[in-house]
Formats: structure tokens, C-alpha cells, sequence
């Protein structure tokens, strides 16, 4: 991982996103987004409405690609990302984006805007602004690169499982380096979809507090640049491994053994060729939904006991959906560099049904290896294991 860049509600940029970490500051607030009324609480980034992609990137104006556009912006990162194009040659540098519901939001307005025939509006354009590989392509275009492409649509593992795909090429050599990463965005169909599974919380999501009800939606977007090269130096920050699972145990609930979980943290062990002892803090999925956090935690207890530190950032980010691995990830290598665990602010009473060693408090320790779990609808599940390089 020789470059990342994050956009949250905690801020734009690394530095933002560590002095919000550092300070337990939450991005969370009760929603203003468009025309939603819910009583809930949003993650929000500001400024978007009013920064449109123009030129030749007209085409793909939407919430979800201005948010990646200001991620791409960040931190060097296309400079970084322009340097290894020089070294390697644009056609082997990849581009891996996740995304859940894309640009959708620019339909949701559309729609809004039919004509008395029922037809949408002439100027949108659906497969900029709204389809799901959209992303990839702008990501891909607007860093000049012609490598492999795809966008990856898995929930709320969609991010993680973009690293997944993104080592896969790079182990067979299509590419000598990817970028991995990709965003999610508010939009009515998501706050009024979770709204109607009882799934959002009424204030700040709580994870693994006793009293948790619900998650609290984010939007963010994250990017990563993957370097074989880095790997063989051991430079850094260094993706040790990753483990992806599928359940299928239910639509929108996981299994409540947490099997799923436990199959996908077991793989990205092995495939870091690690024990449980080896893994000194867990960034939990943690969404704070009732059932979602006991099946998480079930197995945790089964793989790490009550020996690891591990939380959720939710109440700091929001749950920000295909976007979370991404965030997570970046978030663990924030705290790998730095030597901390980020607290939990919103979680006031750790439930005592749980059994894992659930952190509150921020706390600097020496950090060598974490992982970060990322699970979503349909039980696809995706672990992966960030280490400092030895």
C-alpha cells in the first residue's frame, strides 16, 4: 500500500480522518440529506452539490463520482498513482472499484423530472452517472490508465472484496500494480430502505452497546495504490492477506453462528500464513444492529477468545456501506503507522451478552498486525489482514 487517500464524514484527506480518530470525534449528525425526513443520524460529507465534474468528465457527474473525484485529489494521490504509471506502463495498473448503489441518486432525481409520457429526462445519462461500473471508468479514466477494470457490487463487502481481486491479478501478473478502492454515497433508496427494514438507528449507531438499534448511514470514498514492487521490499504498510466467504445463509441477516465471519477471518490468516495470536487489534464490521453484532461477535469469541482488542468505527464514519472496506482498511493502516486502537464514542455500555474484548477507549499501543472485517447482505463476507512491514 504505497499510497491511500480517504474522504468521510470525518473529514478530506489522512490528516483530517487521524485528527478526527485521534480525538474521537464523530462525523455523525441527525439527517439533513435532500428531502428525507427520518429521525436518524447521517454521515455526511459537505460541499458536494456543489462541485460538479465538468469537461470531458461531464458525463460522469453524479454524488457518488464527485465523491471520488475529491478522494482521487487527496493526499497525492494521482500524482503517486501518475509515477507508477511512468514505471510500469498505464496498461499494468489496474483499477478495482466497489460500489453498492453507485450513482443512483442521479436516477432518484431524474425521476423526479419524467415528463407527462413517464420518460425520463433527455440529459440523463444513466451509464455515467448511475450504473454500477460507472465508477471503475471514471476512476480509470481520470488517472489515465488502461490496465483491467471492473466494479465490484457485493454490499457492504464491496470495498474489501476489491482488494481481493485486485491481489489476485497482480499474483498472476496481469498487473504490476492496482487501485483499489472505490465509494458509496447518500441517496433516498438506502436511508429509506434500512428506514424500512428497522434498521437505522434513531440517534448515533451504537456498536455493541446493550442499547443498540440500528445503523446510522455514511457516505465516503477511499482509495488505495497497490504495488507488487512494495510487497517485495517490504515497505510500509503491506496487505498480508485476504479471506472472502459466502453463507448465503439469508437476503439481510447473517448466520447466527457467525460461520460466514469465522470462514472468511480464517482464510485471510492462512492466506497470511498467521495464528489468531498474531492479529494485535480488530477492526470490527460492527453496524450495531442487534443481530449483526452477535453474530460478528460469536466469531470472534470462536477465533481470538477475549484475548484481542477489537471495535467498531461505525460511530465515528457511519456505516458508509460498499465503501466500508475501503474506509476501514485505510483506517487500519492509520493505525498501524501511528500505533493506536480508535475509540468507540457512541458505545456507553458494552452489552454483556458479548463475549469479545470490545475496546471504548482510544488507546496508543504498538500496533504490527490488524485485520478488517467487511460483511454484507447475502452473507458475502471479506477479511483482510494489514501488517507493518518486517
Amino acid at each position: 500500500m504505497s499510497r491511500y487517500s480517504l474522504v468521510s464524514s470525518l473529514g478530506s484527506g489522512l490528516a483530517a480522518t487521524l485528527a478526527a480518530l485521534r480525538a474521537a470525534r464523530s462525523g455523525l449528525r441527525p439527517c439533513d440529506f435532500e428531502t428525507v425526513t427520518l429521525e436518524t443520524c447521517i454521515g455526511a460529507v459537505d460541499g458536494l452539490e456543489c462541485q460538479a465534474l465538468a469537461g470531458e468528465f461531464a458525463d460522469y457527474d453524479c454524488r457518488n463520482n464527485r465523491l471520488a473525484r475529491r478522494a482521487l485529489d487527496e493526499d497525492g494521490f494521482a500524482a503517486a498513482v501518475a509515477a507508477a504509471r511512468a514505471r510500469y506502463g498505464a496498461h499494468r495498473i489496474g483499477v478495482f472499484a466497489g460500489t453498492s448503489t453507485a450513482g443512483i441518486h442521479e436516477s432518484e432525481i431524474a425521476f423526479r423530472h419524467r415528463d407527462a409520457g413517464g420518460a425520463l429526462p433527455a440529459g440523463f445519462r444513466y451509464r455515467g452517472a448511475h450504473n454500477t461500473y460507472s465508477i471503475a471508468e471514471f476512476v480509470r479514466q481520470a488517472l489515465q490508465l488502461t490496465g483491467p477494470a471492473f466494479a465490484i457490487s457485493a454490499a457492504c463487502a464491496s470495498t474489501a472484496k476489491a482488494f481481493a481481486a485486485a491481489a489476485r491479478m497482480i499474483a498472476l501478473d496481469v498487473c504490476d500494480a492496482a487501485v483499489v478502492g472505490g465509494a458509496d454515497s447518500l441517496c433516498l433508496t438506502t436511508l429509506y430502505g434500512f428506514h424500512s427494514l428497522q434498521l437505522t438507528a434513531a440517534g448515533a449507531c451504537r456498536p455493541y452497546d446493550a442499547a443498540r438499534d440500528g445503523i446510522s448511514i455514511g457516505e465516503a470514498a477511499g482509495f488505495v495504490l497497490l504495488e507488487r514492487a512494495m510487497n517485495a521490499r517490504g515497505d510500509g504498510i503491506v496487505l498480508l492477506g485476504v479471506g472472502e466467504s459466502s453463507d448465503a445463509h439469508h437476503m439481510s441477516a447473517p448466520h447466527p453462528e457467525g460461520l460466514g465471519a469465522l470462514q472468511a477471518m480464517q482464510a485471510a490468516l492462512s492466506a497470511a500464513g498467521l495464528e489468531p495470536g498474531d492479529i494485535d487489534y480488530v477492526n470490527l464490521h460492527g453496524t450495531a444492529t442487534k443481530v449483526g453484532d452477535a453474530a460478528e461477535d460469536r466469531a470472534i469469541a470462536t477465533l481470538y477468545g477475549a484475548a484481542t482488542p477489537c471495535s467498531s468505527t461505525k460511530g465515528l464514519t457511519g456505516h458508509t456501506l460498499g465503501a466500508a472496506g475501503v474506509v476501514e482498511a485505510i483506517i487500519a493502516a492509520l493505525c498501524l503507522e501511528h500505533g493506536f486502537i480508535p475509540a468507540s464514542p457512541t458505545t456507553r455500555t458494552p452489552d454483556p451478552a458479548l463475549q469479545s474484548r470490545y475496546v471504548t477507549a482510544g488507546a496508543a499501543l504498538p500496533l504490527r498486525r490488524v485485520m478488517s472485517n467487511s460483511f454484507g447482505f447475502g452473507g458475502s463476507n471479506c477479511s483482510l489482514v494489514l501488517g507493518l512491514a518486517s
